[in-house]
């Protein structure tokens, strides 16, 4: 191959010194360097059109966050809820306390009054109370005395010493485990029901507001019911139950009780011997009766033997 004829350009230096072709390289350079440039500059305009979709994105994320925090509550509620529901190791145990007593007594309406008064001064109430008569001379009465935890051994104590003690009864059930698991529940309900209030509160359709009323009615019915079994065991838990039986003994072991036996007790009593000997002799002269029957007749013919005999002998002579 035969090389290119010089040129002139290539021939001849430029003013600097430098050949022509080098200012080609020079200028090549440069516009390179003018479209990197321009390049950069659309990377850029590219990035502020992204950053339109990022701020687009940035509005978008509170709603996002939103959602994944009624997730994430309701995941804590849920770990909150079941942490709730063990049992706390110190918490104090629960009891429901009761008893029963049957005493017998000289007058029931005066041990009932004393009962009341017992109770009373223990801190308690009476929470039912019956007193009716038996019969013309005996009365009885039914008292059911709600008394303290801490008062009710002295209580029963006292009460089975009023008068003759017939029988007692008492148990004693622990709930612990039932106090906790209620509370925790109503802790959990009451949760739940703030949170449909929220929503209520950010609702905008009818039947979304509808729906949530519905479901807050039901919430809050299951609350309520949850209250008042709560409000049931902290009753029986801090109030032990007492039925007191009262009754009066019948009239003729009152008497004898307090008076000892009697002229008329005596009588009584002699009379019932004086019938039970007069039966006994009945009874020996029937059984004895064939046999009298018999003597009687030999007696009979004896006698008339021996007068025929002292007759004949007359007679001989």
């Amino acid at each position: 191959m035969h090389e290119a004829p010089a040129t002139r350009e290539n021939r001849h230096p430029d003013r600097t010194g430098r050949p022509a072709g080098r200012r080609r390289q020079i200028a090549l350079a440069a516009g390179l360097l003018t479209a990197v440039l321009a390049l950069s500059g659309c990377g850029t305009a590219g990035d502020d059109g992204d950053s339109g979709k990022g701020a687009d994105r940035r509005a978008a994320a509170p709603a996002q966050r939103d959602t994944v925090g009624s997730a994430a509550g309701s995941a804590r509620e849920g770990a909150s809820g079941s942490a709730a529901q063990k049992p706390n190791p110190s918490a104090a145990a629960h009891v429901i306390r009761t008893a029963s007593l049957s005493v017998e007594v000289r007058s029931a309406p005066e041990a009932a009054a004393a009962a009341r008064a017992t109770a009373e001064a223990a801190g308690g109430l009476i929470a039912d109370e019956k007193t009716e008569q038996v019969d013309a001379t005996r009365a009885s009465s039914h008292v059911v005395l709600r008394v303290p935890q801490d008062e009710y051994d002295s209580v029963l104590r006292e009460l089975s010493g009023t008068g003759k003690l017939l029988s007692r009864t008492s148990t004693a059930k622990d709930v612990t485990d039932q106090v906790v698991d209620v509370d925790s529940r109503i802790a959990s309900q009451r949760t739940s029901v703030a949170r449909v209030r929220k929503l209520m509160d950010r609702a905008d359709k009818l039947s979304d507001v509808v729906t949530l009323e519905g479901e807050l009615s039901s919430r809050q019915a299951a609350l309520e019911s949850m209250l008042a079994e709560q409000a049931s065991l902290k009753d029986r838990t801090s109030l032990a139950t007492i039925t007191l039986n009262l009754s009066e003994p019948k009239p003729h072991a009152k008497a004898a009780a307090e008076d000892g036996p009697g002229f008329l007790d005596a009588l009584s009593g002699g009379w019932h011997v004086f019938v039970t000997v007069i039966k006994w002799l009945t009874m020996a002269l029937g059984a004895s009766a064939p046999f009298l029957a018999v003597a009687a007749v030999v007696v009979l013919l004896w006698q008339r033997l021996s007068r025929r005999r002292g007759k004949a002998g007359p007679e001989g002579e």
